[in-house]
């Protein structure tokens, strides 16, 4: 039992040593943006159309139950 933690701890140890010796490579450089439009400008828009549409469906489904 003895051996086996001591030979568990040995390779515990150079395995640190195995991960350093491949050392760390910069990232390649990254593409810039693409031009787009920013989800800013219709989001009021569609607020208010999901709203209505979910009004809609709510009166629709209540005017059947009745």
């Amino acid at each position: 039992m003895q051996r086996k933690n001591m030979l568990a701890s040995i390779l515990f140890f150079f395995m640190g040593f195995v991960s350093m010796a491949q050392g760390a490579t910069p990232p390649p450089p990254s593409a810039p943006d693409p031009p787009g439009m920013p989800i800013d400008d219709g989001a009021a828009i569609l607020f208010i159309i999901a709203l209505s549409f979910g009004i809609y469906k709510a009166y629709k489904t209540s005017k059947k139950a009745v």
